[in-house]
């Protein structure tokens, strides 16, 4: 045998060499290479266009993370009555630091307490004290630290619309959560939620709001979420037993009474009053309250997950011997925005409160991901890749076995073999001999079905890498892209939100159909108001929309209709958007969030260069390559509804106006100029999106088809604009922002 090998010219291989060598002969080991690369720049190309558009950056370095219980954050509400209650924004509050109007929901995060000094994951269980024009709230943070509850503490000068975090109230060595605040005989006390300890402890403000002193254990029971309310001569505590399994876990209610908040507590004849059902509200979703004569509990609907919503009852008799409560309308409208909104999945905890105003404040929590939202994620994160990697070694064993040539020596004895040496058959009985005589056969006969090169099986390794392509992308959306929503960004601790004006007329309903179901979901959007120019317009309920959209019927045809002043824009932001474009609302967000840091400028997403003698109008890739710009198109612009409209519509803009309608163009160039001329300092910024797509280009109804034809145009605009109102600004570069968004 090794006079062979040296006849042939070589050494003599060790066993299973000619295999291996077979294998990186065959086209096998390249394919697997391949489809492992195709796999893994596909990933990184669907990173970088959907998934990186959606992360935020962190609200601080060890706040704010992933957390299996959830993304709590805190709202305010107000109305005449506890059953009619409106979301901040909806009553149009604002204060003096504010950069955008009206203030919005949620008014307190998890960077609320980390901003502050206290990494916190979430804030939930909100309790408010008034105290004259201040308010307070007590609420559960998850500190980063120990993962475990604290109770935190904020206060408002100004009803509610900016909160200062004024520190941790109560740290015990066990979570604490549902900090029950209330007043009695001039003394303030709390009752948290501490079932850990295995009792029912009140706690006594020796400084309040951040000093508490232990004053008495009232009942010896791990009882949660528990509430005090005095009616009808005796203190009522309603509260409910953790200690309970099965259907009874979120599902018990138990009540107890007594002559005085301090106790001693007995309990009522008819407890547990329930325990058997998750959806009828059993747990306390807050404080109850008394409105025109009546007893209301509001309680947590725990069907599907934890906290899915609250629930209120109207208490029609409560005695020493009975109960009995009936439901009743919340009187709050349902979140529509899903994972985009705050409090799009649940909303588990109401304080309402009447104000000696005799208005009624209330505060609740919301999330936007369900419970164990994170961990179910990483599962299909995990899994995803798994099955992937999987994929990838089938193909490449398939490829292999089609590749590799195994002679039919291999399934004879010893002595009749010279390559593909494996474990000597010689050794094994006649009928293991068998056997792999026939597997040979069958493997030969799949070999012959998966011929590489017939069509169809071409085709089926295609589809198996298609896959597992499908199985990366899913996998990078599950781990990297945060809890999959689209949220909004804070500026100065608070959110706002803004108004969409979009221009378009009947042969584009499709388009603009489209348009309204996108982005009514992203969640600092108000109002959508279509400027509509020509043709019979659509009723305002024939979209499928989160958010009222108002059809503005406008009597000419004309470009200068996009700019015009409307009394009934709420908000102090208006988003300019052609009907054609789209975007993900990560991206508006975005600009939103740069808009509010400076609303005396035009925030957008596609610059220009103006530059030459003559000047002359030049595309983003020549902006690009000069490296800066000076105007921004205010087809997908922020700017401040106050100032551009009134501006646009002035005496001294009437020339460019008649510009602009005669030939039917320009509007946002005119816009551009206005700006300049009206401020010495910058008046554009610039926002890069992740991606945008033009819709009108799948179909005949574009604007602009002819795009040299309308580059002249605008040109002529250019020298038309810059005689009238002088020159644009110099140049202002890419990238001098250092979030990287201008890049």
């Amino acid at each position: 045998m090794a006079g062979q090998a040296a006849r042939r010219g070589g050494a003599m291989r060790p066993p299973g060499s000619s295999m291996r060598a077979a294998l990186a002969r065959s086209p096998a080991a390249s394919f697997l290479l391949a489809v492992a690369a195709a796999v893994a720049a596909v990933g990184g190309l669907y990173f970088w266009v959907v998934v990186s558009s959606f992360r935020l950056p962190d609200s601080g370095v060890a706040g704010c993370r992933r957390d299996g219980e959830g993304s709590w954050s805190v709202g305010m509400f107000y109305g005449s009555s506890p059953l009619e209650l409106r979301p901040i924004e909806l009553e149009g509050r604002s204060n003096g630091n504010s950069s955008a109007w009206p203030v919005a929901n949620p008014v307190l995060t998890c960077a609320t307490p980390t901003e502050a000094g206290y990494p916190s994951n979430f804030v939930a269980d909100p309790f408010l004290y008034v105290e004259g024009d201040t308010l307070f709230i007590f609420f559960e943070t998850k500190t980063t630290a120990s993962l475990q509850g604290d109770i935190g503490v904020a206060r408002s000068l100004d009803k509610g619309a900016t909160w200062e975090f004024l520190g941790i109230a109560l740290d015990e060595a066990w979570h604490l959560s549902y900090p029950f605040v209330f007043k009695y005989e001039n003394e303030i006390y709390m009752m948290p939620e501490g079932n850990k300890k295995k009792e029912l402890r009140l706690y006594r403000a020796t400084k309040f709001p951040l000093e508490w002193t232990l004053e008495k254990v009232l009942v010896n029971k791990p009882l949660i979420d528990a509430s005090l309310v005095q009616f009808e001569g005796y203190w009522w505590l309603f509260a409910s037993d953790f200690t309970r399994y099965g259907v009874e876990k979120n599902a018990e209610l138990e009540i107890w009474y007594s002559n005085s908040p301090l106790g001693p507590w007995t309990e009522h004849k008819k407890n547990p009053i329930y325990k058997s059902d998750k959806s009828l509200g059993a747990r306390n979703g807050g404080r109850l309250f008394i409105f025109e004569g009546s007893l209301y509990r509001p309680g947590q609907d725990c069907s599907g997950t934890y906290g899915r919503r609250v629930k209120l009852y109207r208490v029609e008799k409560l005695t020493k011997e009975e109960y009995k409560e009936v439901p009743v309308k919340l009187g709050i409208e349902e979140p529509k925005k899903g994972r985009n909104a705050w409090n799009g999945m649940r909303y588990h905890h109401m304080d309402a409160q009447q104000l000696a105003s005799g208005g009624w404040i209330a505060v609740m929590d919301g999330d936007r991901v369900p419970s164990g939202d994170s961990t179910r994620r990483s599962l299909f994160g995990y899994i995803g890749f798994f099955l992937a990697i999987a994929l990838v070694v089938f193909v490449g064993f398939v490829k292999g076995a089609i590749s590799c040539s195994v002679p039919p020596s291999f399934w004879v004895p010893q002595s009749r073999r010279e390559s593909c040496r494996t474990l000597p058959v010689h050794r094994f009985n006649s009928k293991v001999r068998r056997y792999f005589n026939n597997t040979g056969r069958y493997i030969s006969a799949i070999k012959t079905r998966l011929n590489e090169k017939t069509w169809s099986n071409m085709l089926f390794f295609w589809v198996v890498a298609l896959i597992g392509i499908v199985n990366v992308c899913i996998a990078v959306h599950f781990l990297c892209s945060g809890n999959g929503a689209e949220e909004a960004y804070t500026y100065q601790g608070q959110h706002s939100q803004f108004t969409m004006v979009t221009m378009t007329y009947e042969a584009r309903l499709w388009n603009l159909k489209l348009f309204v179901e996108h982005y009514s979901r992203c969640e600092s959007v108000r109002e959508i108001v279509v400027v509509w120019n020509k043709g019979n317009p659509p009723s305002d309920d024939a979209f499928d929309s989160t958010v009222p959209v108002r059809i503005r019927v406008e009597a000419i045809n004309s470009l200068n209709n996009r700019f015009r002043v409307d009394p009934l824009i709420k908000t102090q932001a208006v988003f300019e958007l052609d009907d054609d474009i789209m975007m993900t609302c990560t991206d508006l967000e975005k600009g939103f969030r740069v808009w509010r840091e400076h609303p005396e400028r035009m925030v957008g997403f596609y610059p220009r260069m103006i530059d030459g003698n003559p000047l002359e109008y030049r595309n983003e890739r020549y902006a690009r390559g000069k490296k800066g710009y000076n105007l921004i198109l205010t087809g997908a612009a922020f700017m401040d509804s106050e100032f551009a409209f009134k501006k646009y519509w002035s005496e001294e803009a009437r020339e460019g106006r008649d510009y602009v309608h005669k030939n039917f163009n320009c509007e946002d160039v005119l816009m551009n100029f206005l700006y300049a001329n009206a401020s010495s300092s910058r008046t554009v910024e610039y926002v890069h999106p992740a991606w945008a797509i033009d819709t009108s280009k799948f179909s005949s109804v574009a604007i602009s088809r002819n795009t040299q034809k309308h580059y002249d145009v605008r040109t002529n605009c250019l020298a038309k604009f810059s005689s009238i109102y002088g020159p644009l600004p110099q140049k202002w570069e890419f990238g001098m922002r250092e979030d990287g968004w201008d890049k």
